[in-house]
C-alpha cells in the first residue's frame, strides 16, 4: 500500500521549516563566531596592557643601556635615565591635547644627549591654553646646563585628524639664554642647529622625520621619551592611559551574543511555540 501523498501546504510548511532552520542555524553559528573573536581581541589587549604594566615596573634603563638598544621596540614602555642638554629653541607645542578634560598644549622639547650626537624628543607634559588668545604660551621652565631626564620609552606623538596642511600659528620661538646656547653647542655641536626665521612652535602634528629634515638635529625618528615626575616646571604630567578598546570589544561581543539569543529565541517561538497553539486552538474549535 503507498504512502498517502503530502498536501501542498504541509509540503510547503516542511519546507518552510527547514529552510528557516538552515538560516537560523547559519545566523547562531556565525554571530557566535564574531562575539568569541571579541572577546580574544580583548584579551589580547588584555594581555598587551598587563605586559606595559610589567615594563613599567622594571628598573630604568641607564643612558648607556638606551644607547645600546637595537630597536626601541625591545624596551617601550619602560622607564629610562638620560643626561644632557635642553634645546630650548626647538621647542614644539602640540596643539588640541586635552588632560583632564581641559584642551591645552603638550609641550615637546628635543634632548640633546651628554657625551654623544644623539638627540631624542622628549614629551615633558602639558599646559593649559589661553582662552583668550590662542597664540600666547603658559611659562614654561627650562633649566639650562647638564640636567638629568627621567621618563618612559614611548612611541613618536600620536597624531590627530588633520584637515588639508597644518596651519601653525606664527608665534615667535621663546629665546634661550646666552649661557644655555654656548652649552648646549659646547656639548652637541651637531644639534645646536639655529631656528629658522618665522619658525612656528604651535602645531597640530609633529612628525618627526621631517622635524630632523626641518631642523637638522641628529634625532630619533623611532622612539620618544614621555617624563615622568609630579607637576614642575610649569607642566604637568597626568599622562593619559593608551587606549586599547577593551570596552568596544566587550560592547560588540555583547552585541554579537545578544544577537546570537535573540535569532535562537524568535527560531523556538516561529517554529515550534505558535504553530502548537495554533495546533491547539484548531482542536479547542473542532477542526483538524
Amino acid at each position: 500500500m503507498t504512502p498517502e501523498p503530502l498536501y501542498p501546504e504541509k509540503r510547503l510548511r516542511r519546507g518552510r521549516f527547514w529552510v528557516l532552520t538552515i538560516a537560523a542555524a547559519l545566523t547562531v553559528s556565525a554571530t557566535v563566531s564574531l562575539g568569541r573573536w571579541q572577546l580574544s581581541r580583548a584579551a589580547q589587549k588584555e594581555a598587551l596592557q598587563a605586559s606595559i604594566d610589567a615594563e613599567k615596573l622594571k628598573p630604568p634603563l641607564t643612558q648607556a643601556e638606551f644607547l645600546a638598544l637595537g630597536k626601541a621596540s625591545d624596551a617601550m614602555h619602560r622607564a629610562v635615565r638620560l643626561r644632557g642638554l635642553w634645546l630650548t629653541p626647538q621647542t614644539v607645542y602640540l596643539d588640541n591635547r586635552q588632560m583632564h578634560g581641559v584642551p591645552g598644549f603638550y609641550v615637546l622639547t628635543p634632548f640633546a644627549l651628554e657625551g654623544t650626537e644623539q638627540t631624542v624628543m622628549v614629551q615633558r607634559g602639558w599646559i593649559q591654553r589661553n582662552f583668550v588668545d590662542r597664540s600666547k604660551l603658559g611659562a614654561v621652565e627650562t633649566p639650562a646646563g647638564i640636567v638629568e631626564v627621567t621618563g618612559l620609552i614611548e612611541p613618536p606623538p600620536s597624531h590627530l585628524l588633520e584637515l588639508g596642511s597644518a596651519a601653525a600659528a606664527q608665534v615667535p620661538a621663546p629665546a634661550a639664554s646666552a649661557p644655555a646656547e654656548a652649552a648646549s653647542a659646547a656639548a652637541a655641536p651637531a644639534a645646536a642647529a639655529p631656528v629658522a626665521e618665522g619658525y612656528s612652535p604651535i602645531r597640530q602634528n609633529l612628525d618627526l622625520e621631517a622635524f630632523r629634515a626641518e631642523t637638522k638635529l641628529p634625532l630619533r625618528t623611532d622612539v620618544s621619551l614621555q617624563q615622568a615626575g609630579p607637576a614642575s616646571e610649569g607642566l604637568q604630567r597626568d599622562w593619559p592611559a593608551p587606549a586599547l578598546g577593551l570596552e568596544r570589544h566587550y560592547g560588540y561581543a555583547f552585541q554579537w551574543f545578544g544577537l546570537s539569543a535573540l535569532v535562537v529565541i524568535l527560531y523556538v517561538w516561529f517554529q515550534f511555540i505558535t504553530p502548537l497553539r495554533r495546533a491547539r486552538r484548531r482542536a479547542r474549535d473542532g477542526r483538524f
